[in-house]
């Protein structure tokens, strides 16, 4: 099947060179002057990439982009901008457009965003084929792909499965919230612009970002993940840039940095609210560019990797205050996804348990702890997670080691069961507090039992109504010592 490209620019010399250049590829083209001669090729072919200019003599590039994306949603659209004029790019990716290229038009650049647009346009084909026809052919997988284009990417377009039934895997959930967030998470894969993942901590920014990756077509190069907030200031600039052997004290050899690993893939920046400002300065210059230097060198590196961004932070209001660059935000948040609350998808609590108990129970003996009881369930179902999918694990694990039965039940859960899911998660400040006091309370308790007990572990579980291993567990999750006697 060939794979065709419309070309859309006034210059007949920019034209031509991209004509070329995708006709040496093997794909069939198609040349517009102007927006009035696109449209009517738009009518009579069908087309797999499309490349247009940003100004063009008879209309707005980013109008055309929006007129496009909404009559035919699946094409891939990347746009030819002036060097330098990364505002228009963004704006055009912000409307629909896939990606971009800078003029002069870098032919290798060039070469690699129209294999990963076929890519994405060729999955999508496949998609619409498999949802309306039960029968799929059983050669389907077999099709040949050009093979210019099949040399330069290693991944089979028509191998993908569909998103949503994907994502439903690892992204556990029937919720809405859920159900949207697989949707965009489809729709995202499919372009090549940074993408901004907002939400809570322990939402699960990470897992989206992979999988933002693993279904689109980068999938076969490098995930990177980088914790902008863990790594010191002073080593911040080698670790994304790489440096040269002798730029600094122990720099005894050469070394890549994260965007030169992430080549061809994808670099996902969490907590990007922690960079200094000067590495915010570095980092936008290198999305711009699309090239990194080094430290200690002097030549730029070109780079090709797609930047997915993360932080638990309110960007706008980093931005407003000062501490976060305002053209760094505008580049990192082309497209932004937010990831849901625990609180807002309260129905997912009883499949979130299942999964996470079973993935649990597999580093545990077979005899221990299978499910929750009904009230367990309830407890969960009404507590607020201000920690959200990630606190829940941590409540179920240790809820596993002082469970003694198949069961858990609301004991073992150890957990304010006062907390209502409609408390107002403002008040989260004071919920610590009170989970706080409930732990000096029980400090106390415990240490009473044990003094009375004379310090008998097994006399003060009996007195306590508690097994032996649940007291244990307690005593060294409050930290309480022989140097606590007397304190009670």
């Amino acid at each position: 099947m060939t794979t065709t490209a419309l070309i859309i620019d006034d210059e007949p010399d920019i034209r031509e060179l991209i004509a070329l250049t995708l006709t040496r590829m093997g794909l069939e083209i198609h040349a517009a002057a102007n927006l009035e001669e696109a449209r009517h090729l738009l009518e009579a072919y069908s087309f797999d990439v499309c490349l247009t200019d940003m100004r063009l003599p008879d209309g707005n590039g980013v109008e055309f982009v929006k007129t496009i994306h909404s009559m035919h949603p699946q094409l891939p659209v990347a746009v030819i901008t002036a060097h330098g004029n990364m505002d228009e790019a963004v704006d055009a990716m912000k409307n629909g457009a896939y990606d971009f290229v800078s003029k002069p038009v870098d032919i290798n650049q060039l070469r690699k965003l129209v294999v990963q647009a076929v890519t994405i346009s060729n999955s999508i084909s496949k998609r619409s084929e498999e949802a309306s026809n039960d029968n799929t052919d059983t050669d389907v997988a077999n099709r040949p792909v050009d093979s210019t284009l099949d040399t330069l990417s290693k991944r089979d377009p028509l191998r993908a499965d569909p998103v949503p039934k994907l994502a439903a895997k690892t992204l556990i959930g029937q919720s809405q919230p859920m159900k949207e967030l697989r949707n965009m998470i489809a729709k995202v894969a499919r372009t090549n612009a940074p993408v901004w993942i907002t939400g809570e901590s322990g939402t699960g920014k990470e897992l989206i970002a992979k999988l933002i990756h693993q279904h689109g077509p980068r999938a076969d190069a490098p995930f990177i993940a980088i914790n902008c907030g863990a790594i010191p200031s002073e080593l911040m600039e080698s670790e994304l840039f790489g440096h040269k052997k002798g730029s600094f004290t122990g720099a005894v050899n050469d070394s890549d940095g994260l965007f030169k690993r992430a080549e061809g893939g994808t670099l996902f920046l969490d907590e990007v609210a922690e960079l200094p400002l000067h590495m915010q300065v570095k980092l936008l210059r290198a999305i711009q560019e699309r090239s990194v230097r080094p430290v200690g060198g002097s030549d730029e590196i070109p780079v090709d990797v797609r930047i997915l961004s993360a932080s638990h932070k309110d960007l706008s209001v980093e931005v407003d205050q000062g501490v976060f660059r305002h053209d760094l935000y505008y580049r990192l948040n082309v497209i932004s996804l937010r990831s849901p609350s625990l609180s807002e998808r309260t129905d997912d609590i009883p499949e979130l348990v299942e999964h996470l108990l079973h993935r649990i129970q597999k580093h545990l003996p077979s005899n221990q702890c299978t499910s929750l009881s009904h009230d367990a369930m309830q407890v969960l179902e009404r507590y607020v997670f201000t920690g959200n999918v990630r606190e829940l694990e941590n409540i179920l694990e240790r809820a596993v080691a002082l469970s003694d039965g198949l069961v858990i039940d609301v004991t073992d859960l150890g957990i304010n069961t006062e907390s209502k899911k409609s408390s107002n998660t403002n008040n989260s400040n004071n919920l610590g507090g009170a989970v706080r006091s409930m732990d000096d309370n029980e400090r106390e308790r415990l240490v009473a039992a044990l003094e009375a007990a004379r310090w008998n572990r097994k006399a003060a579980a009996v007195a306590l109504g508690l097994t032996y291993r649940q007291l244990r567990y307690r005593i060294e999750q409050l930290g309480i010592e022989d140097n606590d006697r007397g304190a009670a």
